[in-house]
C-alpha cells in the first residue's frame, strides 16, 4: 500500500490554521476584556451611569410634566373673567375652625387678622372700588339684653352706603339672641335662609344695596346642626360659597 502525501499535507496545513484561529479567538478576547477594564477604570461612575441611561432611553417616548395649577384669587379652583370681583365666604366649622371672608384675594375677615368672633361676622366692600369699608362682628350667643346684639347689627346694616357689597358668615353660634328686626333688614337684602337659622346653623350669605347681582350668583348656604350628621362633636360642618361679581360698567 502507498502512502498518500498529499493527505498528510492537507492535515497539517488545516491543524496548523485551526491553532492559529483559537489563537486568534483567545488574543482578541483578551483584548475585548483589557478595553473593558479600561473603561470601567477610566470612565467616572456617575458619567457611565448617565451614558447607560442614555442608551437605554433611546426609542422612549418623553415623559411630559404638566406645570402646577396656577393659583386663583381667593383660592378659586378657576380664574374668575376680567372685570369681576373674585369672594369667597366659608362660615365656621366647629370650636377651632374660624370663618373667612376674602374678596379680592383679600383677607377681609378671618382668624389671622384677629377679626373673626362667634356669631354674626360682616364686612361692607364698595361695589365702586372693590375696597372694604367696615368690618364687625356680633355675638349672638351672649350679650345681656337680647337687643344688645341684634340692633347694633341692623343698625350697621341698614347704614351700609349704597352701592355697598355686604359679606356675612358665622362662627359657633349666630341664631341665639338674633331678633325680628335683624331678620328683617337681613330678609330685605335678600334672604331666603335668616328666618330658618338654628342654634349653631353654619349660614353665608352676599348681599348688596343700591343695585341688584346678577341672577344665578351663589349668594346664600346654610346647613343645619345634626347630631346624626355633625361633621364636629355638637356642630356641623362648615359651609361655602364663591363667585365672580361683574363690576361696575366704567
Amino acid at each position: 500500500m502507498e502512502w498518500d502525501t498529499r493527505v498528510g499535507v492537507r492535515g497539517a496545513r488545516s491543524c496548523g490554521g485551526g491553532a492559529f484561529k483559537a489563537l486568534f479567538l483567545v488574543f482578541a478576547a483578551l483584548c475585548a476584556w483589557y478595553s473593558g477594564y479600561l473603561v470601567v477604570e477610566l470612565i467616572p461612575d456617575v458619567h457611565l451611569t448617565n451614558a447607560i441611561y442614555s442608551i437605554r432611553s433611546i426609542g422612549e417616548k418623553p415623559v411630559l410634566k404638566a406645570p402646577p395649577p396656577r393659583r386663583q384669587k381667593c383660592d378659586h379652583w378657576t380664574p374668575c373673567p376680567p372685570n369681576t370681583y373674585a369672594y369667597r365666604l366659608l362660615s365656621g366649622g366647629g370650636r377651632d375652625k374660624h370663618a373667612k371672608i376674602c374678596f379680592e384675594d383679600e383677607l377681609l375677615m378671618g382668624e389671622k387678622m384677629g377679626n373673626i368672633q362667634r356669631g354674626i361676622n360682616i364686612a361692607v366692600v364698595s361695589y365702586v372700588t372693590g375696597k372694604v369699608t367696615a368690618t364687625r362682628s356680633f355675638d349672638m350667643y351672649e350679650g345681656g339684653d337680647p337687643a344688645d346684639n341684634s340692633t347694633p347689627m341692623t343698625q350697621f346694616i341698614q347704614s351700609a352706603p349704597a352701592k355697598s357689597l355686604l359679606l356675612m358668615v358665622t362662627h359657633d353660634d349666630g341664631s341665639t339672641r338674633l331678633k325680628a328686626d335683624a331678620k328683617n333688614a337681613i330678609e330685605a337684602l335678600g334672604s331666603r335662609e335668616i328666618r330658618n337659622m338654628k342654634f349653631r346653623s353654619s349660614w353665608v350669605f352676599l348681599a348688596a344695596t343700591g343695585f341688584e347681582l346678577p341672577a344665578g350668583l351663589p349668594r346664600e348656604k346654610i346647613n343645619h346642626s345634626d347630631s346624626s350628621k355633625n361633621r364636629y362633636s355638637g356642630w356641623p360642618a362648615e359651609i361655602q360659597i364663591e363667585g365672580c361679581i361683574p363690576r361696575e360698567p366704567s
